[in-house]
């Protein structure tokens, strides 16, 4: 599934996310005849190619009429605005999500109901504009899963209708609570109330980059200058089909245990939650032959599993250590057959190309049952397994 990862190094504010949006492909026609249906007066929305730190992006800004008035919308009337506005039922849904995230978050810090919030603060049509228009660009784009990355905040103070407030604006550090964040990294407020609303509402999740490849980059470009490029970088990407786990390995020398023992126990580390289990010949000190037991768990398991290993081998020790797996995307489906129904694991490589394999004990059972070759079986599950892609 495509998804946007929103890589906020400089922050996020409403017209930084629109520039890069544009950036990324949405035409700037559709924003403008979604922002029509708004019916607001008084403002252009001007866009045009810009760049900071060397970097080229899109700058989209709120540009208002001599004398246009400013009024401070409450929340009913931003409610009405949008819901007679003609715009798609989830645009409407979306902008009016953000604007009530920016009343809770105000009503809070200033301890005022929610029905009392006025969007002074945030200015009501670049606040209009910025919401909507990202909704409408959303929509463009198909509405992909958005991810966030760590929120630069930047330092200093800001001045609103309420006074100088120190950096992050306290509606802004509300709306990003359980949100990784950081500051200092930019010399003014890198992260507006209406940048953190949008953020926050579409995002499904925070995380680094790192399970992702990107496809397409786009830069929305801000109006301040610092030590880091004013930019806000969105990135169209798609999931590594793998994931990477941290796991427990367990370990254990064997010199002294009949052999005859050693399935059971394999049979036993698997039914007790290790992830893999398996035995590798050694050669020991004085040149004894021995084992070398390897079991693979969640880390919840460790302990368990290690119990296991002291009452059923002759170890007098285990060594655990810590290890990283990348695994790729694994699911299991049934294959109707002319056996019956045979389960199927389907594995998606990096290259996103799907194998499949059908269940070994399954094939093995059929066979038995019906007393064919398990060749016999496995060949045919694999032709029809081709006539279905595999899928």
């Amino acid at each position: 599934m495509t998804s946007l990862y929103y890589d906020c190094f400089a922050g996020i504010s409403g017209d930084m996310h629109l520039g890069a949006l544009l950036d990324l492909g949405v035409e700037a026609a559709a924003l403008h005849a979604g922002l029509d249906r708004l019916a607001l007066e008084g403002f252009r929305l001007r866009i045009a190619p810009n760049r900071r730190g060397g970097i080229a992006g899109t700058r989209a800004e709120v540009v208002l009429a001599a004398g246009t008035e400013r009024p401070a919308r409450s929340l009913a009337a931003v409610r009405g605005l949008l819901e007679g506005s003609g715009l798609s039922q989830r645009v409407a849904a979306f902008s009016l999500e953000v604007f009530e995230r920016l009343a809770a978050a105000e009503a809070k810090v200033h301890g005022i109901p929610v029905e009392q919030v006025h969007f002074h603060e945030v200015g009501a049509v670049d606040a209009l504009v910025d919401v909507v228009g990202a909704a409408i660009c959303l929509e463009q784009l198909g509405w992909p899963t958005v991810i966030g990355s760590v929120v630069e905040l930047g330092s200093g103070v800001v001045d609103c209708a309420h006074g100088r407030l120190p950096v992050p604006a306290p509606a802004t550090l509300e709306l990003l609570r359980d949100v990784p964040t950081r500051r200092g990294g930019m010399p003014f407020e890198a992260t507006t109330p209406t940048g953190a609303a949008i953020l926050t509402t579409a995002a499904e999740r925070f995380e680094t980059q790192g399970d992702l490849v990107p496809r397409r980059v786009g830069y929305g470009v801000g109006h301040r200058h610092g030590p880091l490029p004013n930019l806000l970088r969105v990135l169209i990407a798609e999931p590594i089909p793998a994931r990477r786990e941290a796991l427990s390995l367990l370990e254990c020398n064997i010199d002294d245990m009949s052999p005859e023992f050693y399935p059971h126990l394999l049979d036993r580390l698997l039914a007790g939650n290790a992830g893999d289990a398996w035995m590798t010949p050694l050669v020991m000190k004085k040149g004894r032959p021995g084992i070398l037991v390897s079991v693979l768990c969640e880390e919840r398991h460790e302990s368990a599993l290690i119990r296991l290993l002291f009452a059923e081998t002759t170890t007098l020790g285990v060594r655990r250590g810590r290890v990283s797996r990348t695994a790729l995307e694994r699911t299991v489906r049934r294959l109707e057959t002319p056996y019956g129904p045979v389960p199927v694991k389907i594995t998606v490589r990096p290259d996103g190309s799907r194998r499949a394999k059908p269940e070994y004990e399954a094939c093995r059972s059929i066979a038995l049952e019906r007393n064919l070759p398990l060749w016999t079986v496995y060949r045919e599950l694999e032709r029809l397994l081709e006539e279905n892609d595999g899928s």
